[in-house]
């Protein structure tokens, strides 16, 4: 699919007059992966956040905190980090790199957050950690509906039955999801489940 992003993996770009690297749930083995290789100096040029996310499992925080960055910030939720982020793409100087690591979800919406603050999303440095489930526009009432691992979900905003496309928006990062039963009202055939 050409709209679907794809995130090689983190790699340093020692270049970089500041690293600021983003992660959610199992995306924090990224940055632990990343920082073992890490060019002379680098780790004193890093900010780290970091939030656990939807994940159970162990907080990783005090771990990410040894590997050496500048700083770290851990975070409750997701949508605490994003207020975060914003603030610093906002006073972002050029040289910034931005790296993330997460779940599919997750990756979209930092990368469609970069994008507001003009960076080019090619350029977000990426890797994709944890689930692959989807974060879906319903095209109707452009409500989000978060962890979609199915082909058909019903909208949490509208409670349309919604065929997810496989057409992903940059831009909002998310899938989009239109009616499944537009033209038979009640015919909607049973979801397959994409990602288990």
């Amino acid at each position: 699919m050409k709209s679907r992003p794809i995130y090689p993996g983190l790699t340093w770009a020692p270049a970089a007059a500041r690293h600021l690297m983003v992660a959610e749930g199992e995306g924090a083995g990224a940055l632990v992966d990343l920082f073992a290789e890490a060019p002379e100096g680098a780790a004193g040029r890093s900010e780290i956040l970091y939030t656990a996310g939807a994940s159970a499992g162990s907080d990783p925080t005090s771990r990410l905190s040894a590997l050496g960055a500048r700083v770290v910030h851990g975070f409750p939720t997701v949508e605490t980090l994003l207020f975060r982020l914003t603030s610093d793409l906002s006073r972002a100087d050029m040289g910034l790199r931005l790296y993330v690591a997460g779940s599919e979800s997750f990756l979209g919406r930092v990368v469609a957050l970069a994008q507001t603050h003009g960076i080019d999303p090619l350029s977000v440095i990426g890797e994709l950690r944890g689930s692959l489930a989807r974060r879906v526009q319903c095209v109707h009432c452009k409500g989000m509906t978060e962890g979609v691992t199915t082909s058909i979900v019903t909208c949490a905003h509208c409670g349309l039955s919604l065929f997810v496309r496989d057409h992903f928006s940059r831009r909002l990062g998310a899938f989009q999801g239109v009616c499944v039963d537009a033209e038979v009202p009640g015919e909607v055939p049973a979801p397959e489940v994409l990602y288990p």
